[in-house]
C-alpha cells in the first residue's frame, strides 16, 4: 500500500517531512501545480508554507507546468487516442495556463493526429452496426467529438 491509501490522507505532514515526500510524488511522474497543491493540502500543507514548498519545487526542477502539459498531451494522445479538445478540457480542469496548454498541443503531430482520427474512425465503422446511413453518421459524429475531435474534421473523414 502507498501514500495514495484512504487512511494516509488523515497524515498531517511537518514541513521537512511534506518537501520530502512531495519531491518524490512528483519525481514519479511529472504534475501539474494543483495536484501537487491538493496532496500539500490533504497532508495539512496550507498558507505561506505551501506556496513556498511549491515555489522550491519549480526552482528545483520537480514542478514545471509547461513539462506537465507537454507530457500529458503526449500520453493522451498517443496511448488513449485523445483529440485537442478532450486534452484542452481536462488540462483546463487541471487549471494549466493557456501558454502552457498551447505549448503542450504543439508535441502532436498533424499528420499523426489526422491518421489517428481515421484510425479510429474505421475501426468504429468495422465494429458497430447502423440501420442506415444517418444512424451511421449520428453515431461515429458522437463518438468522434467524445474522444475530442473536432467537428470539422470528423465531417471531413466521413465524406
Amino acid at each position: 500500500m502507498g501514500n495514495d491509501d484512504f487512511n494516509d490522507k488523515k497524515i498531517r505532514w511537518s514541513v521537512s517531512e511534506a518537501t520530502i515526500q512531495i519531491q518524490k510524488y512528483c519525481a514519479l511522474q511529472d504534475r501539474c501545480h494543483s495536484e501537487v497543491r491538493s496532496k500539500l493540502l490533504e497532508h495539512g500543507i496550507y498558507g505561506d508554507i505551501l506556496e513556498e514548498i511549491i515555489s522550491n519545487l519549480i526552482s528545483d526542477g520537480f514542478l514545471d507546468e509547461e513539462r506537465f502539459a507537454k507530457s500529458f498531451v503526449r500520453g493522451k494522445f498517443r496511448i488513449k487516442n485523445w483529440g485537442r479538445n478532450k486534452i484542452i478540457s481536462e488540462l483546463k480542469l487541471r487549471k494549466v495556463s493557456e501558454y502552457s496548454i498551447r505549448e503542450g498541443l504543439r508535441e502532436i503531430n498533424e499528420e499523426d493526429y489526422l491518421s489517428t482520427l481515421e484510425k479510429l474512425y474505421l475501426k468504429k465503422l468495422n465494429t458497430t452496426t447502423y440501420k442506415d446511413k444517418y444512424e451511421r453518421s449520428k453515431k461515429m459524429t458522437a463518438y468522434l467529438l467524445s474522444k475530442g475531435y473536432e467537428y470539422e474534421l470528423i465531417r471531413e473523414i466521413m465524406l
